[in-house]
């Protein structure tokens, strides 16, 4: 697996997550939603993304 996909997979991971948490915890679980987001964003504009660090850092190879 690459940095890239491993990106998208946590992402698209931590959206369901945090739906599911809204849903039978707490309405305010949905400022997950919004930070994944907003790191996405920022990560198109910037180039930084923590979790691709993290997933180089575990050993996951560039696209």
């Amino acid at each position: 697996m690459t940095v890239n996909k491993a990106v998208t997979a946590f992402a698209g991971f931590m959206v369901l997550l945090s739906v599911v948490l809204t849903q039978f915890v707490s309405p305010y679980f949905v400022w997950l939603t919004v930070f994944v987001g907003a790191n996405l964003l920022q990560s198109a504009f910037t180039g930084i993304c923590p979790a691709a660090s993290f997933f180089r850092m575990m050993g996951l190879k560039s696209a």
